[in-house]
């Protein structure tokens, strides 16, 4: 074809990677963009300055089968990890709150049952969490044991045929609005899960408040007393500590695609504006300084996204290693931190203000930093891929 012929590369997506998406997985991010334009995008900024996530969203959010939507069966719509991925961008770009309530319901809560519960448990809980009528969370950071889960301090004793669980739990995504708790403890034999309905005496759940990212995200101290489970409550194929990190890879591969959610909005935002605000007599976006912004903050955008499907293609063909999802995890939200924070600068004063969604994505995408691996501990999962040399500890 001669290059004349040869349209010119859009703004927003300059490689055209859209072409890359199978037709399932532009159905479904259609139907999610909607969704988040016509839902989330008209309140957030509200939810996020108030600190609330309203409850009917899990149901909302539910029928739009997004809930464990890459598990086959139980009423989970068996899409692909692509699919799952393109999903969690377009509910980032409306708030990583939204994405945070469905990566820790289907990749952490409903990823544990799905992949080491007994059929019985997969029975009583999977279809109405996929539904969104039973919110899950997955109890395994603690309060001094973060980076380490392998210190947990929360342990599990065998009482006649229960279980007594003692011990907390902080910093869970979902935890005072959740039916089903998934907890890790010691045991005689090791790390184990078990399933603990929230209404078990023992239980309790507070909400952790004064938060300045992820507002819009229920986030909770889990406070278990001589919790009392029967003995089928304990996941039967999860023994070591193997059991939740398989879990947070799958919710860590979400957030891969999810941080590129964020920085798309931030660059969108950032070259609309520079585009529309006038200084010195021209859009501020006819000035090489601000060019250049634009044009890296381009380049991280679209190289991450890139990253994103390939790391979703590797997936569906079963050739995804845990390190690959560190690469992707560690690139992508730091990619997305420093696009959020480049483009706060084109907006000046209007970017700390939440008439505009850059300083709410920054904020967030600073717990996004942290949470399901530090950006030292992923950077670790890498060095030793590499060098074959554990530098942990």
């Amino acid at each position: 074809m001669n290059a004349a012929m040869v349209g010119a590369p859009d703004a927003r997506d300059f490689l055209g990677i859209e072409a890359l998406l199978g037709e399932e997985e532009r159905m479904i991010r259609g139907v999610v963009r909607d969704w988040v334009r016509g839902r989330v995008l008209p309140e957030i900024a509200q939810w996020f300055e108030r600190g609330i996530l309203p409850r009917e969203l899990a149901a909302e959010i539910g029928g739009l089968g997004l809930f464990g939507m890459h598990l086959h069966g139980y009423g989970c719509a068996g899409t692909s990890a692509t699919a799952y991925g393109v999903a969690c961008m377009e509910l980032e770009a409306g708030d990583a709150g939204i994405r945070s309530l469905v990566s820790v319901q289907g990749s952490l809560a409903m990823y544990a049952i799905y992949r080491w519960g007994s059929e019985e448990q997969k029975q009583a809980w999977l279809p109405a969490m996929a539904r969104g009528e039973a919110i899950g969370c997955f109890g395994l950071t603690e309060p001094d044991f973060g980076s380490n889960p392998a210190g947990m301090r929360t342990t599990a004793r065998r009482v006649g045929s229960d279980w007594a669980i003692d011990g907390t739990k902080m910093w869970i995504t979902n935890g005072s609005i959740a039916a089903i708790a998934v907890v890790w403890a010691q045991t005689d034999a090791g790390i184990r899960g078990f399933l603990v309905p929230t209404t078990t005496k023992g239980f309790r759940a507070h909400d952790i408040e004064r938060k300045l990212s992820l507002r819009a995200s229920v986030t909770s101290e889990l406070i278990l007393d001589d919790c009392r489970v029967p003995a089928d409550a304990v996941l039967p194929e999860a023994r070591g500590l193997g059991g939740p990190l398989a879990c947070l890879n799958e919710a860590r591969f979400g957030i891969v695609w999810g941080a590129m959610g964020s920085a798309r909005s931030c660059y969108e935002t950032a070259l609309e504006y520079a585009t529309t605000r006038v200084q010195f007599d021209r859009p501020i976006a006819g000035f090489q300084l601000t060019q250049e912004k634009l044009v890296n903050m381009l380049l991280e955008l679209n190289k991450g996204t890139l990253l994103a499907w390939h790391l979703g293609r590797m997936k569906d063909a079963g050739k995804l290693h845990g390190a690959h999802v560190s690469f992707g995890k560690l690139n992508n939200v730091r990619a997305a931190l420093a696009i959020a924070r480049e483009a706060r600068t084109i907006l000046g004063a209007n970017g700390v203000t939440l008439e505009y969604p850059v300083i709410r994505h920054a904020n967030n995408l600073e717990s996004v930093l942290t949470y399901e691996g530090t950006s030292e501990m992923h950077t670790l999962i890498l060095g030793k891929a590499i060098t074959g040399l554990d530098a942990f500890g």
